[in-house]
């Protein structure tokens, strides 16, 4: 029994550039016009990331930006391409997807709503860091196999929490939030499941 309680997957919901100016003003332009386009009041943009634990271990899960070549200290486990797959050789345009055990996410405190409890199954856990490396390495910020929406750091989390058997239907940002991406995210997952099941875990 106790390692079930100590099993758990935590989701927190960051607003768009917290702490940054430059993210946060270019997300506000970007939601801006996605608003007139689609003739609806303008939302709070949200990021999402990923806190798991299990036997004593606590794993930070975030896609970020790749600042430097020390990637073993951020927990690196996947790297893609911003824009374009062309451009993903150079640092600039490429994201990092980290799984840090004992990692820190920035900007966690600007959580809106702190911690949201998705599951404390130990084989979810297992299965969510299992597929961590796994994750698909589209090109952020594009649409290239017709998910419906762009691919960025939402939609890796949704991808993984949906893979990890988690029931995603009353997942849902704050109020008057979006989370752009997330959508492709599950569409992708479905695809997947559809074509590969996962093998089932035995529960601890």
């Amino acid at each position: 029994m106790g390692a079930r309680h100590d099993a758990a997957i935590d989701l927190y919901w960051i607003p768009l550039g917290a702490g940054g100016h430059s993210v946060r003003l270019n997300g506000k332009v970007f939601e801006a016009i996605e608003a007139a386009r689609e003739r609806r009041a303008r939302s709070d943009l949200y990021h999402a990331a990923l806190i798991a634990a299990c036997n004593g271990d606590r794993y930070t899960i975030e896609l970020a930006p790749s600042p430097d070549a020390d990637t073993a200290s951020r927990g690196v486990v996947a790297t893609g391409p911003v824009g374009s797959r062309h451009l993903g050789a150079m640092r600039l345009f490429r994201y990092e997807l980290r799984c840090c055990r004992g990692g820190s996410i920035p900007d966690l405190g600007f959580a809106v709503g702190g911690a949201r409890r998705l599951s404390d199954d130990p084989s979810h856990v297992r299965r969510l860091l299992d597929l961590v490396a796994a994750v698909p390495r589209l090109v952020w910020g594009r649409d290239e196999i017709g998910a419906g929406e762009m691919w960025n750091s939402n939609s890796v989390i949704a991808w993984l929490i949906a893979r990890s058997g988690i029931d995603t239907e009353t997942i849902q940002p704050p109020i008057a939030g979006r989370a752009p991406g997330w959508r492709a995210g599950l569409v992708v997952a479905r695809r997947q499941e559809v074509a590969m099941p996962p093998a089932p875990y035995a529960r601890a």
